[in-house]
């Protein structure tokens, strides 16, 4: 090999040494951390499946169970209140030193991200509502449901939500009862940090349902609009993590690239 050709082959070998890194480093950036917070009576195991394809993605992944639910039921209490679920979550990001997180909330898991969101914005890169609770400062779920209290009172009883399709015989994971106090106790979104975070609401829409419609009634779907955040819309049931766990991943790793438009001045 004469000096010219040597010269080229050290070059083109350099040259590729540095676009290993390069690629390294892009695939490095685009890994996140995700905090999932499950809704009313479920628990971190009703997004084991969806948890496991962000982690296969090389994400890093971290599935709260709130106080008394899942394999928490053991803590199950009437004390336990909103505050006790925002709490866990602040807690595991906090102990957990985490930065830079997703954050995401499902359901009834939308009031205590809120919560979180107003605590440690500045641990929070992202937020994701899916088919979630989006509630004004000082607003509890009922008050987000537009009532005083539970539209079917057969199902509230000694302080609890029941949940009439868990049988005395059914094995783990299954839901649970539910404080009533989670439901009833305000939330607080006040800190100006946390308004400014960049937020995507979706909404799960099953195929027989208008997305039109939906957004005409969804006071969570207007309230994030108004809010100037990026809206959303995935085909499914409410529980749409467990129908379609692969989508539902995909479209939360798509979501943390959403960017806020301008609040609504109405």
């Amino acid at each position: 090999m004469n000096t010219h050709s040597l010269r080229l082959a050290v070059l083109l070998a350099r040259l590729a040494l540095l676009l290993s890194f390069a690629t390294a480093a892009a695939h490095a950036a685009d890994k996140e951390t995700f905090v999932l917070v499950h809704g009313a009576t479920a628990g971190g195991w009703e997004w084991k499946r969806t948890g496991k394809f962000l982690s296969d993605d090389g994400h890093t992944v971290y599935r709260a169970t709130l106080t008394g639910l899942g394999e928490r039921m053991h803590l199950n209490s009437t004390n336990v209140d909103l505050q006790t679920h925002v709490s866990d979550v602040v807690n595991l990001i906090l102990f957990e030193d985490l930065h830079d997180v997703v954050l995401t909330g499902h359901s009834y898991g939308g009031m205590v991200i809120t919560g979180v969101m107003d605590r440690v914005p500045d641990r929070i890169k992202h937020v994701v509502f899916l088919d979630a609770a989006v509630p004004d400062d000082g607003m509890s779920l009922w008050d987000h449901f537009g009532s005083k209290g539970p539209a079917d009172p057969t199902r509230f009883g000694d302080g609890f939500m029941q949940v009439p399709w868990v049988k005395a015989d059914a094995k783990p994971p299954y839901s649970v009862k539910h404080s009533i106090q989670c439901f009833n106790q305000p939330v607080s979104y006040k800190n100006p940090a946390a308004k400014s975070l960049e937020v995507t609401y979706v909404a799960f829409v099953p195929k027989d349902k208008s997305a039109e419609d939906r957004a005409k009634t969804d006071k969570s779907w207007q309230r994030a609009v108004a809010r100037g955040w990026t809206i959303r819309t995935f085909t499914g049931g409410h529980v749409a993590q467990q129908e379609d766990p692969r989508g539902v991943a995909t479209l939360i790793e798509e979501s943390i690239h959403d960017r806020n438009k301008p609040a609504s001045t109405k």
